[in-house]
């Protein structure tokens, strides 16, 4: 019989209530995809000082209690709304949320080590008990390490399950190696082990890597990237180390939002059989920019934040020479200083082929969009990139460099063959980038293709409904539960079946033949057994060490180990 997941969504920010990148997208769209596919996926963020109004006036008490954060006693709020058919939770403590800045904060550790350890004593009090704990980036990175040490064994979390989603690996919360048990609590074994140690430091992205059930980030390529020493940010190792249980799955976009056909940023709406409304937004774009209006001529674009990542220092390299091809360049975005100065000064240089806009604009990005022809993303890593799926939808073909999920949305143009749908290059070297560009331009020139290609980009399907599918799958496999899934999605309920049932028999196989001698087993073995803490495993090894253990039946003499346990972990174990 199939199943329908209940889901808690932990994430340090959300779309539309408080949102500073990719992951406020994340968590305020693919939850509601997967909702509509017939699941409870809940969300619960901190209540931040910065949430507009217009949404704490909806915001209704759940409950509140005390938060023993190791010798700290605090309280804590939980008040909730629903928003696009999601219930939200809301982590109210004016002390650790109400600030001027959401992550730069100088006890930043506290205030996560505080959310998480809310976020899991908060569950029982609303009555929510979920298969899946959806962990997020490294402010929820302590959350499966707390819940290993400290909760797992409890009954009412028995059969939980984490899983921790990277979006960036570069951002890690590192933090001084006392607060592992002055803060989260846990056993001074998970630092000693190295388990939670990086640089000699607390790492809270290494924890979630390190503990969770399953690791996922925001695109296959960047899964196998973060695990080479270039794209690692020096935890390759770990990513190694946890390899068979990394796995990479594309973000989506709102189809919705990001709408030719009814955008109302946009002076002409159009679709893919109506082209001509792009063209209109072209010649209205030349004009809003001050531009010479110019049908034919191809636009290029960039709207992004102004830092080393995105392979600026590449565009910087190759300026005059794109300058001196028939195209007009416009770029959006704020950022460093030394970028921001340099695009200012060569809009002052080439008034007539380059136009910079210095800001933030959600509006103009819309019509930049809409209005250009090509949009160039040359980032020199790039976990997974929402702006050529946004490209695509407008019917502007994206130019990128071949890493993380740009790779894996964007594929070459072969014109002989009319495959691909962008235009794309393998090395961070800006003269590959320029050949790719003036490639583009020669494709631009031949009319029918380049009809054919913006076509079959705006065909393109990378909405949320295709990541909230591959979510479910992996939920699904790591609760090892067959799931219901409604509407008409009845091949991907059978691809979560027949995926179920495989990992289910292999690891029954495993199971089979792998069996924890209990004479010679040490913590880590035992801590994975259910309803084994790390407080039980040791007491484990202080009695084998004291009494010795004959038979397995030896282990109901260790104190807290009782039959229910018992009887839950025998068939894993043997003596000999």
């Amino acid at each position: 019989m199939a199943d329908k997941l209940k889901v808690l969504f932990v994430a340090s920010e959300a779309d539309p209530f408080i949102k500073t990148g990719g992951l406020g997208d994340v968590a305020g769209s693919l939850p509601a995809e997967m909702n509509r596919l017939g699941h409870d996926v809940r969300v619960v963020i901190p209540e931040y000082s910065q949430i507009p109004d217009k949404f704490v006036q909806r915001l209704k008490p759940v409950c509140h209690f005390r938060n023993e954060l190791v010798w700290r006693d605090n309280y804590v709020g939980v008040n909730t709304l629903e928003e696009d058919g999601v219930t939200f939770y809301f982590i109210d403590s004016k002390k650790y949320f109400h600030r001027d800045s959401l992550y730069e904060n100088i006890d930043r550790e506290e205030q996560f080590a505080f959310f998480n350890q809310s976020v899991l004593d908060m569950l029982p009090k609303i009555d929510f008990q979920p298969d899946i704990i959806h962990c997020n980036d490294w402010q929820t990175g302590p959350l499966p390490l707390i819940f290993a040490d400290r909760y797992r064994q409890h009954d009412f979390y028995s059969n939980m399950k984490t899983i921790f989603t990277i979006h960036n690996l570069r951002y890690q919360g590192q933090f001084p190696g006392h607060i592992a048990n002055d803060l989260l609590g846990v056993s001074s074994w998970h630092w000693e082990s190295g388990n939670i140690r990086h640089n000699g430091l607390v790492n809270y992205m290494k924890c979630g890597i390190m503990y969770a059930d399953q690791i996922t980030t925001v695109s296959e390529t960047y899964a196998q990237e973060i695990k080479t020493e270039y794209y690692g940010e020096g935890l390759d190792y770990a990513l190694r180390l946890r390899g068979d249980d990394l796995s990479g799955i594309i973000n989506g976009i709102s189809y919705e939002k990001f709408n030719p056909a009814h955008d109302q940023n946009l002076v002409y709406n159009y679709q893919k059989d109506e082209l001509k409304g792009k063209t209109k937004n072209k010649l209205a774009l030349q004009k809003e920019l001050g531009l010479k209006q110019a049908e034919k001529r191809p636009i290029l674009a960039v709207v992004s934040r102004l830092v080393e990542q995105k392979g600026l220092d590449l565009i910087k390299g190759i300026f005059e020479e794109l300058m001196e091809s028939n195209i007009q360049f416009v770029l959006l975005g704020t950022g460093q200083y030394e970028y921001e100065e340099f695009f200012r000064a060569q809009n002052e240089k080439y008034p007539d082929k380059f136009t910079a806009r210095i800001m933030y604009d959600a509006s103009l990005a819309q019509r930049i969009y809409a209005g250009s022809d090509m949009f160039l993303v040359p980032s020199k890593y790039e976990p997974c990139g929402l702006s050529q799926l946004i490209s695509f939808r407008y019917g502007t073909i994206p130019i990128v460099r071949e890493t993380g999920g740009l790779n894996d949305t964007v594929h070459a143009y072969d014109e002989d063959n009319e495959e691909g749908n962008g235009f794309t290059f393998t090395n961070y070297n800006a003269h590959d980038m320029l050949y790719t560009i003036q490639r583009a331009v020669s494709i631009y020139q031949q009319e029918d293709l380049w009809s054919d290609l913006v076509k079959k980009v705006m065909d393109l399907n990378y909405s949320w409904e295709q990541s909230a599918g591959e979510y479910l799958k992996t939920y699904a496999r790591t609760c090892s539960k067959v799931i219901e899934i409604t509407g008409a999605h009845e091949k991907l309920e059978q691809e979560i079946r027949k995926e179920v049932i495989k990992e289910a028999a292999a690891t029954a196989e495993i199971e089979k033949e792998k069996k924890i001698n209990l004479k010679s087993a040490s913590t880590e073995e035992l801590v994975k057994l259910p309803g084994i803490g790390l407080s039980y495993a040791k007491r484990i090894i202080k009695y084998r060490k004291i009494h010795g253990l004959t038979n397995l039946t030896d282990l109901l003499k260790v104190k807290g180990i009782g039959e229910k346990t018992f009887n839950n972990i025998k068939q894993k174990l043997e003596i000999k």
